[in-house]
């Protein structure tokens, strides 16, 4: 048997009898080996990848202070990425012993942003390794710009000799109280904050009392107290200045004119497109389509919750069914692919930049859920809480800029989409007919960018007329 299995059998002896051919000096092999000894672990949680376009993340608050316990899949850290903001959920049991990263910080993608320590025992070993982590190499993420001192921003409002008077501690204005309480805060006498927002207030000089949290259950982070410091300057300097005689419109709200501000994680993304759509050898086609068969159709079925942007990707999407290569994408510049679904992605502005939420498989949803998972995405972005699918899976964009009064203008490609249609609004025309007669109507001008490597004039003409058709005869829109 020991011949087959290619080994040897073990006695069940203490120790292996020495063999006598063994040469003398050399020690007989114990037969019961020690028991390896298990160590704690201390682990790394890394900034993940929200997206496939995210290169580095903001830390936009802790939900745990260093110390806490934490379960498997309990959420820890709030990540800014570039389209939305994401809780970061542990993979293991344990206690955050070190947070490496502070709010309103950057890290790289898979860097360490954290060290959780399996063991109570174990979290001074994880400061430490955190401390000498931090002190032998540089960090990884670029320190957040300092924000402005009040007394400088007070000095440099002043207009001529009058001095303006500076409080030495900053406060939030009396409507800022306090309104969301933590549950820790043991009935409001203890102040919950981030290490990091506790920190900033000390710098600026802002009664944390003061300021309401808008982090987990009341939690104050970063954001609030530069909130806060921010709307305690402005109320000194403007009960300082006083409005400019002869002044004309002010400036919008928030916008301090001739400074000097970086991009956000989300600017920085639409930047990084944009430059990378350069690349694209684009054309541009555009087409009259008259609404008002659509406009009638809307004030019929708004009451049910449908919107004009749901009723134009729900007609983009039935065109697209009979013009597959204009639903095409390019992305290794050797070929094409047909794509098997179509989903509309349409372009959201939001406060700092804008995203694309999108409508999946437009094409075979009814209207009327297509309107509602439409409202619902539009809350998700504005709220930051989009997930990557819906997202970054867009085939063909819309942007829709007709509600502003715009009537044309052109629109960027997307990079990894074969075309975006800008559409503008719905406006009144006098019109002459095939029969000579003279009438009003009302018409929209949409302007087609396309990539040009995949798709040709001849294959957006076709899919324009397709469209026009739909819209001018938009009874199919509801089935």
């Amino acid at each position: 048997m020991a011949h087959l299995l290619n080994t040897s059998f073990v006695p069940s002896s203490q120790t292996l009898r020495r063999s006598p051919n063994l040469p003398p000096g050399v020690p007989a092999l114990s037969a019961r080996r020690s028991r390896p000894r298990v160590h704690c672990k201390i682990r790394e949680i890394f900034m993940p990848a929200l997206s496939s376009t995210m290169t580095e993340g903001k830390i936009v608050s802790w939900v745990k202070s260093e110390g806490d316990k934490l379960a498997k899949g309990e959420s820890v850290v709030v990540v800014e990425s570039d389209k939305a903001d994401m809780d970061v959920e542990t993979f293991y049991d344990g206690y955050l012993a070190a947070i490496m990263v502070e709010e309103g910080d950057v890290a790289t993608v898979g860097s360490a942003i954290a060290l959780l320590a399996e063991t109570e025992a174990e979290i001074d070993e994880a400061k430490a390794k955190a401390t000498s982590n931090s002190s032998s190499s540089p960090s990884s993420s670029p320190a957040a710009a300092p924000a402005p001192q009040p007394e400088r921003v007070a000095e440099n409002a002043n207009v001529g000799s009058a001095p303006v008077p500076v409080s030495p501690v900053v406060k939030a204005p009396v409507s800022v109280a306090a309104s969301s309480v933590h549950p820790a805060s043991e009935g409001g006498k203890r102040i919950v904050a981030s290490p990091y927002a506790k920190k900033l207030a000390k710098e600026l000089k802002v009664d944390l009392g003061s300021v309401v949290g808008s982090g987990p259950l009341g939690r104050i982070v970063a954001k609030d107290v530069e909130a806060a410091a921010s709307a305690a300057v402005e109320s000194i300097v403007a009960a300082a200045v006083g409005p400019a005689p002869g002044a004309g419109a002010a400036a919008s709200p928030g916008i301090e004119l001739g400074t000097v501000v970086p991009f956000t994680t989300m600017q920085g993304a639409v930047s990084k497109n944009m430059i990378e759509s350069l690349s694209v050898p684009t054309f541009r086609v555009g087409y009259t389509i008259t609404t008002d068969a659509l406009d009638a159709l809307y004030k019929k079925v708004k009451s049910k919750g449908v919107t004009m942007t749901a009723l134009l990707a729900k007609a983009t999407a039935l065109a697209l069914v009979q013009h597959p290569v204009v639903n095409s994408s390019c992305r290794d510049g050797n070929s094409f692919t047909y794509n098997s679904s179509i989903n509309i992605a349409v372009a959201v502005a939001l406060d700092g930049g804008l995203i694309t939420p999108v409508l999946q498989d437009a094409d075979k949803v009814d209207i009327y859920s297509l309107s509602r998972k439409w409202k619902e995405l539009v809350d998700k972005a504005r709220a930051k809480q989009l997930q990557p699918q819906e997202y970054n899976t867009g085939t063909f964009t819309l942007s829709n800029l007709g509600m502003f009064g715009v009537d044309r203008f052109d629109a960027i490609l997307p990079p990894g989409t074969g075309a975006i249609m800008a559409v503008g609004a719905s406006q009144p025309n006098v019109v002459a007919t095939k029969d000579g007669r003279i009438g009003m109507k009302s018409q929209m001008q949409v302007n087609v960018t396309a990539d040009h490597r995949v798709i040709y004039g001849a294959d957006l003409a076709s899919f324009l007329k397709t469209l026009a058709s739909t819209i001018e005869d938009p009874e199919d829109l509801t089935f």
